[in-house]
């Protein structure tokens, strides 16, 4: 009998196969394994369609690729639990302009950080607005009250302590994240069932590089936005070279510490804006996220 012996093509070609295997296990485990979440019952407030949106084409320059989505009228969020839990959940607001949202560049990439410190981590794709005479912000911020309030109303089901919810935005998330700690509790949509009765508001809040929150001509914070004296601790992240701004970060912090708020700010020398946890070229901006677990430990050090 003439035993056949598989050459080094069908070998590397089962190989292959089973890696693919087991990143879709990994990743499944990581992701919940579950469908995207609606936050809203049915319609999102002003909505007539329901569309998780487009994925934009990717950028040959993007390595890694980032992902664009846009024309979203049906927000989602994505659940990703930690290993190891410590009780604790974060909101990820990503940015994109309000025209767009980027979901793994400043979503599901700073979600896998946050698993690995116990957070669990809840990606938010909000809607996204095309018309430049409505202010963009206005779909983000409802969806992200909503998203939080629905998230602390379930808190058992994902193991969370309802007063350890915070919130996690990047660039006009982080103008989001702002307004939304600005707001005093107030909706920005009309009740519509008992999730609008749970508190929308961040235990603690990370906004890193919050995009257009400084007023050149007043030269303070834009209407809409300002540091209440309730507002939870926050931690800034921006730098010095970004043309959004790492004013608007600083006037925040100066408010923060005005108030007696516990906070810490970080302004970069360099980096740019838009690299998430990414490192870029001669920057050390990329040293944020160690900064960031280190103030997330010890305000949380003594919570029971």
């Amino acid at each position: 009998m003439i035993r056949r012996y598989p050459n080094f093509s069908d070998v590397f070609s089962m190989f292959k196969t089973w890696q693919a295997f087991l990143f879709l296990v990994v990743y499944s485990a990581t992701t919940w394994g579950q469908e995207p979440i609606d936050p809203w019952p049915n319609f999102a407030p002003g909505e007539t369609s329901r569309s998780a949106g487009e994925t934009q084409p990717a950028r040959p320059e993007d390595v890694p690729t980032i992902t664009r989505v846009v024309k979203i009228s049906r927000p989602t969020f994505t659940v990703h639990l930690a290993e190891k839990p410590n009780g604790s959940g974060v909101v990820i607001l990503p940015g994109g302009g309000f025209s767009k949202v980027v979901p793994d560049l400043e979503g599901t990439e700073a979600a896998k950080w946050l698993n690995e410190h116990g957070y669990a981590a809840f990606v938010l794709n909000y809607r996204t607005t095309d018309d430049p005479k409505t202010p963009g912000w206005i779909k983000p911020i409802q969806d992200a009250q909503r998203t939080l309030a629905y998230i602390r109303s379930e808190a058992k089901q994902w193991k969370l302590k309802e007063d350890r919810i915070g919130l996690l935005a990047f660039s006009a998330g982080g103008q989001v994240g702002a307004r939304l700690m600005s707001a005093n509790g107030k909706l920005a949509y009309d009740r519509i069932d008992a999730v609008d009765d749970v508190s929308h508001r961040p235990d603690f809040a990370l906004l890193v590089y919050p995009w257009n929150m400084y007023d050149s001509k007043s030269k303070s914070l834009v209407e809409g936005i300002q540091v209440p004296s309730d507002c939870p601790p926050t931690f800034l992240v921006h730098t010095h070279d970004d043309h959004s701004t790492s004013l608007g970060a600083t006037l925040f912090y100066m408010g923060l510490k005005e108030h007696g708020i516990n906070a810490e700010l970080h302004v970069y020398g360099n980096g740019g804006h838009g690299y998430g946890l990414r490192p870029v070229k001669d920057s050390q901006i990329s040293s944020w996220p160690d900064h960031a677990a280190h103030w997330l430990a010890r305000l949380h050090q003594n919570a029971p």
